[in-house]
């Protein structure tokens, strides 16, 4: 079986035979010559917003990394998000994490539940809260694992048998973990869904989003026209740079992850810091399940300081983090993370979100000892 790291290489990035070049060429048309009779094969490019071969290649590479048959590109994380929750009926029950991304949760609230999609949220990591919340018009149950902000691991193999033993389809959201570390597929679930933004892409130039199917079924025909008529598609130049990111994803998402251990482990010991949320960290609740389905920890950290005020001090204080939002990246970022999300945010106000880039360890572990410090 060929291994992640060959194929993250490979996929996506054939020889162009027709001039031998080793790097695709990006594809800028948005519309292709039929042939004389009018007959299109399956596969014909007929109009960039249905299909395009930059896009097609990466949908490729991305379901393969993943363990799919089926793979398709959005314009950006919460446009693949939304095109999910789009292909519930009304009536529809869905069940979403109580720590989630904040934005999933605003626009099920402000948008879906608009349309007749109905809505609960649960802590994953308690199996019994989730089989109560199940409805006998549930037909969607989502996870987030790692979850954002607060790392909250749920048991994908347990949740994805439970979705389906009341015929509902089980999600998960796999941007934190990516297919490096996690392979949600394998697990029991049927769906996964990234912002590429991140990992994928992993230079904080390109946005993008993607959904995996498991199965060619019905639910991938019902995507695939919500991508094709609405239109959230990304554009030829985004897939291209997503692709060109994924040769260096496997090396980038480990090498990240060692550095995150490293430095939640000196988190732990800092005596200004509350608590540290690392599913690496052996006194993380989800550790255990996260060791059983997980091949690393990640790269995404969150920690408590003693209030609001302190948390603000410290990402004020960093001279080699940045201050900002997104994660995945090469570079370190830190955020008072219930200041992006807002009034309605459920985050504590003295928790700060860190992702780890490819600085030194040393460095990183050397800027927040001195930010903690003032």
């Amino acid at each position: 079986m060929t291994k992640i790291e060959t194929l993250a290489v490979h996929l996506g990035r054939e020889i162009e035979p027709a001039t031998g070049a080793v790097t695709p060429s990006i594809t800028l048309a948005t519309t292709f010559e039929r042939p004389a009779d009018g007959t299109l094969p399956d596969d014909a490019f007929i109009y960039t917003r249905s299909s395009n071969p930059n896009r097609n290649s990466l949908e490729r590479a991305i379901a393969t990394l993943e363990g799919g048959q089926v793979g398709l590109a959005f314009a950006s994380g919460m446009a693949a998000a939304s095109a999910l929750l789009q292909a519930m009926n009304p009536g529809d029950h869905v069940i979403l994490p109580d720590d989630l991304y904040s934005n999933v949760r605003f626009v099920t609230r402000d948008i879906f539940t608009r349309w007749g999609l109905q809505i609960s949220h649960v802590d994953m990591t308690d199996i019994t809260a989730v089989e109560r919340a199940i409805q006998p018009n549930t037909r969607l149950v989502w996870c987030e694992t790692p979850s954002n902000p607060a790392l909250k691991i749920a048991d994908l193999r347990r949740i994805s048998d439970l979705a389906h033993s009341h015929n509902a389809v089980c999600a998960c959201d796999n941007t934190w973990a990516t297919p490096i570390l996690q392979r949600p597929l394998e697990l029991g679930c049927d769906i996964v869904w990234h912002s590429t933004t991140k990992y994928f892409g992993g230079h904080s130039d390109v946005l993008g989003g993607a959904i995996v199917l498991k199965t060619n079924g019905d639910m991938a025909a019902q995507l695939r026209k919500i991508q094709s008529l609405i239109g959230g598609v990304p554009s030829p130049f985004d897939c291209w740079l997503i692709l060109r990111s994924m040769p260096t994803l496997p090396y980038r998402v480990r090498a990240q992850s060692a550095s995150a251990g490293q430095l939640a482990q000196f988190l732990a010991q800092h005596p200004k810091v509350k608590r540290v949320y690392y599913p690496g960290l052996t006194s993380h609740p989800g550790h255990e399940i996260a060791k059983s389905q997980m091949s690393g920890f990640g790269a995404m950290l969150s920690f408590e300081v003693a209030d609001k005020a302190a948390a603000l001090a410290v990402t004020a204080g960093v001279r080699l983090f940045t201050r900002a939002t997104s994660l995945g990246g090469v570079e370190s970022l830190i955020e008072h993370r219930a200041s992006i999300e807002g009034p309605d945010t459920l985050t504590p106000q003295s928790l700060i979100r860190v992702s780890v880039g490819l600085e030194h360890i040393d460095d990183l572990v050397a800027d927040l000892d001195q930010a903690l410090a003032e």
